[in-house]
C-alpha cells in the first residue's frame, strides 16, 4: 500500500518539533555540553512522548541516524499505526545539521527543508544508551534508548530531569508500544 503525500508530511511534521509559543524562554532550557556525533548514530527506540498532533497512533517508533555524505546526518524515522507488530508502516527520511560546536542542538527537516524543526539533546548516558530530547519551546519531549526497553529508574530520573532540570509537563506523556512489549 502507498502511502500518500499527505500522510507523509504529516509524519514529518510529527517528528520534527513544532515551534510554539512557551512560558519558559528557549534560552533556560540546557542542553548536554557535547555530543559524539559518531556515538550517536544508529538505531534508537521512542520509549516515550509528548503527543503530537500528526503522531496519533504511531507505536514501534525508532529513529535512525547515519551520516551522510556532506558531513549532515540523514535521519531515518519510522512508526507502526496502532499496532507494533502488524500496524501500517510509515517512514520518512530527513536531514539534522548541528548548530554549533557542541552537537546538542540540530535543526531538522524533511521534504528538503519543507518542514523544519529542532532536536535538543536535554540528557544523555555517557555510553551513548539513553537520551531525553526536545525542542526549545517544551513542545516536544522524547525519552529513547537503544534497546525497545528502558530500566525503570533510569526512566523515572529522565522524567523527573524533564520536570525538574528543564521546566516540562509531563501530564500528557505517552508510552510508546514497542514491538517486545
Amino acid at each position: 500500500m502507498k502511502m500518500t503525500w499527505f500522510s507523509r508530511l504529516a509524519f514529518a511534521a510529527a517528528l520534527t518539533f513544532g515551534a510554539q509559543a512557551s512560558t519558559v524562554s528557549a534560552a533556560e532550557l540546557e542542553t548536554v555540553s557535547f555530543v559524539d556525533v559518531n556515538q550517536y548514530l544508529g538505531k534508537w527506540y521512542e520509549i516515550a512522548r509528548l503527543p503530537q498532533i500528526f503522531q496519533p497512533g504511531c507505536t514501534a517508533v525508532t529513529a535512525e541516524y547515519s551520516l551522510n555524505d556532506d558531513g549532515s546526518v540523514k535521519v531515518f524515522n519510522f512508526c507502526r499505526i496502532l499496532d507494533p507488530e502488524r500496524g501500517f508502516p510509515i517512514s520518512i527520511t530527513g536531514k539534522a545539521v548541528p548548530v554549533d560546536e557542541t552537537n546538542s542542538k540540530l535543526d531538522v527537516s524533511f521534504f528538503n527543508g519543507l518542514t523544519n524543526g529542532k532536536y535538543w539533546i536535554l540528557e544523555l548516558d555517557p555510553n551513548y544508551q539513553w537520551a531525553l530530547v526536545g525542542d526549545p519551546d517544551r513542545v516536544s519531549l522524547y525519552v529513547l534508548s537503544r534497546t525497545p526497553t528502558l530500566d525503570d529508574a533510569v526512566y523515572q530520573d529522565l522524567l523527573k530531569a524533564a520536570v525538574e532540570k528543564h521546566g516540562y509537563d509531563i501530564s500528557r506523556l505517552i508510552k510508546t508500544k514497542q514491538f517486545r512489549d
